[in-house]
């Protein structure tokens, strides 16, 4: 199955969580922090604007990016693989490099 995004709505796959802390300890999984940033996974066609003009998102699928960490809230499972679907505006930036 598929998704697509409407608007300025972006659909991201959350990388994996790490099972360790920076000191070398195993997390229990409820003591685990969920990591935020996720890969761009699909996009919409953009924000409709006042004017009635469409603005292009600034993110592309495949783009890593960094969210806030309750941007969680809208998820889904699609094919048993858990998605969120945020406004654009809900993304912090985009790493590069």
């Amino acid at each position: 199955m598929k998704i697509r995004p409407l608007h300025d709505r972006v659909v991201v796959r959350r990388k994996e969580e790490e099972a360790m802390s920076a000191g070398g300890i195993v997390l229990p999984g409820a003591a685990k922090e969920k990591p935020n940033q996720g890969e761009v996974v699909a996009v919409g066609e953009g924000k409709l604007l006042d004017n009635g003009d469409v603005r292009a998102l600034s993110v592309k699928v495949g783009d890593t990016v960094v969210f806030g960490r309750y941007a969680d809230s809208n998820t889904l499972k699609v094919d048993g693989e858990e998605l969120i679907i945020m406004s654009e505006g809900d993304i912090y930036g985009v790493l590069e490099g």
